[in-house]
């Protein structure tokens, strides 16, 4: 079958440690950390009192007052994200055909904080119920997929992506395959998030999932330092214009880089923690080099799902070393998330687009938030804690892993004719 070449033309990020992307880049690259004390609710009684939240943003700069009101906190975040990500790829200058030009778009959970105030608005009455008229499309997942389509005329093909935290990363393979496969010349694709609320917060909580760093936030994030005691819940959105490359050439679009490879597997082992050998983040990377036509030693930078779990950390750090053997000592690894939190449904979108620069600008972010080495890490991968280091990425993989034992892994690459 003589598949498209599918490359990357756009970007937009809503993250806790930048409102677009280029924000977003040079706060990774200079190793800020996005984690304060929560503002959004009085958390005085919860376990942890700390996440990464999106700051300084008002929706109202950017979505008519009217339609906020429509719309919950991961919808806003999308349709932000996804207009920059469009402005920037040119494609609202252009008349292009709009019956291939779709969106797939994910979130882990969706519209949490109006299911959270609806709830709760009912519990406290006398039973009547009088539900918002827009309770069930805020709440939904689908509705940022439809929402973005609707502003921009996108007739392409449109729907959501869930997979918990793996969810973004399935949300670009699918754009990849269909653009391959010809059905769409355009996709716009990613995933947001806005799970910090009672909801939210308590829930993980009660999973013992969260770190509870509570008296030094900034640091409570530390993929693969010992001292590690769990995740820190993140929000925000991720936005990635797919294009396929001869459609890119035809309207002269800048290209980042190229996607040439997706791998998709299951755990098959547990509700919440990973295969303990990382079998299964083992076989997504395996099958995504593969479909790339890429070897091992074809990778210079991972963007590893490493969330800062005792667990997950060394489960996906053992699946690499399977993977990837002896060359597993001559990569850059590095986890975003000791910066920007967990971002759920988000993850993947943000921690492509890192993986996207990366490769751009030839520059690998750090992992912050090293203080301890654990023994159980062979201390001969480099970690790339702590500061951002300069090499040349011709190719990078990045993993997201949810709930489930869902695994999904993407491979980006420089971009050549």
């Amino acid at each position: 079958m003589n598949l498209k070449r599918v490359v990357v033309t756009g970007l937009g990020a809503l993250t806790p440690i930048g409102n677009n992307a280029e924000e977003y880049w040079k706060n990774l690259l200079a190793g800020v950390s996005g984690a304060a004390p929560i503002t959004r609710f009085d958390v005085t009684k919860f376990r942890t009192r700390f996440a990464c939240e999106v700051k300084n943003f008002d929706p109202v700069q950017f979505i008519d007052r009217k339609e906020v009101k429509r719309m919950d906190r991961f919808t806003q975040y999308a349709m932000v994200c996804a207009d920059e990500a469009i402005t920037n790829a040119g494609l609202a200058d252009e008349k292009l055909d709009h019956d291939r030009i779709g969106v797939i778009w994910g979130s882990g959970v969706g519209g949490l904080d109006v299911f959270h105030e609806e709830i709760i608005a009912y519990a406290k009455s006398d039973g009547t119920p009088r539900f918002n008229p827009f309770y069930v499309p805020k709440m939904i997942i689908d509705i940022a997929a439809g929402l973005i389509s609707m502003k921009y005329g996108f007739r392409g093909p449109n729907y959501a992506t869930v997979a918990a935290c793996a969810t973004s990363n399935i949300a670009l393979i699918d754009a990849f395959n269909l653009l391959r496969l010809n059905k769409a010349s355009v996709i716009v694709t990613g995933g947001s998030e806005a799970a910090i609320s009672p909801g939210g917060i308590g829930g993980f909580n009660a999973m013992r999932a969260m770190s509870e760093r509570n008296d030094n936030p900034a640091t409570a994030s530390r993929p693969y330092d010992k001292e590690r005691d769990g995740f820190v819940m993140g929000e925000g959105a991720g936005a990635i214009v797919l294009e396929e490359l001869e459609h890119a050439l035809a309207r002269g679009a800048t290209i980042y880089c190229e996607l040439v490879g997706g791998g998709l597997s299951a755990d098959a082992h547990h509700i919440t923690a990973p295969d303990p050998d990382g079998n299964g983040a083992a076989r997504a990377m395996q099958l995504a080099l593969e479909d790339g036509n890429l070897q091992p030693s074809d990778i210079d930078y991972i963007n590893t799902h490493g969330t800062s779990t005792p667990l997950g950390d060394i489960a996906e750090l053992a699946a690499i070393q399977k993977v990837f053997g002896g060359h597993a000592y001559q990569l850059n690894i590095s986890s975003t998330k000791s910066m920007t939190g967990h971002l759920l449904g988000a993850a993947g979108a943000v921690e492509a687009i890192a993986s996207i620069m990366a490769i751009k600008d030839g520059i690998v972010p750090p992992t912050i938030n090293h203080f301890t080495d654990d023994p159980e890490i062979d201390s001969r991968l480099n970690l790339t804690f702590n500061t951002a280091q300069k090499r040349t990425v011709n190719a990078a993989l990045s993993n997201g892993f949810g709930f489930g034992g869902h695994n999904a892994t993407v491979i980006f690459k420089k971009y050549s004719r």
